[in-house]
């Protein structure tokens, strides 16, 4: 007995049917490619490389933070230094007290 293949029955709407659905598959694959999700599953199945990479950050992080706050904090005693020697009447005790309790924290500390 010889196969053959069954007559199936053209709708109009078919061949534009098809190339909707088409289309779509397309805008979902290229959605899948730009939210990079193989690479992320890939990631999820490397626990050791995903914990190393999280550690990394965090390292980055923090140091980042940590020189930051520095230049902020520098910057800051800078300027209550500079208004401290205006010798303003109330102003300038109040931050040459805070001045003077940053150096003595430094100096305790030996940093």
């Amino acid at each position: 007995m010889i196969w053959r293949e069954p007559k199936v029955e053209q709708h109009p709407n078919h061949e534009k049917q098809l190339g909707h659905i088409q289309k779509k598959v397309n805008e979902i694959a290229a959605n899948i490619e730009r939210a990079q999700i193989a690479d992320y599953i890939a990631l999820m199945n490397q626990p050791i490389r995903l914990i190393w990479i999280n550690l990394i950050t965090g390292i980055s992080r923090g140091v980042g933070i940590a020189i930051g706050f520095t230049f902020f904090a520098s910057t800051i005693v800078y300027i209550l230094k500079a208004i401290g020697a205006l010798n303003l009447p109330i102003i300038g005790s109040y931050i040459a007290d805070i001045v003077q309790h940053v150096q003595r924290q430094l100096e305790y500390r030996g940093y």
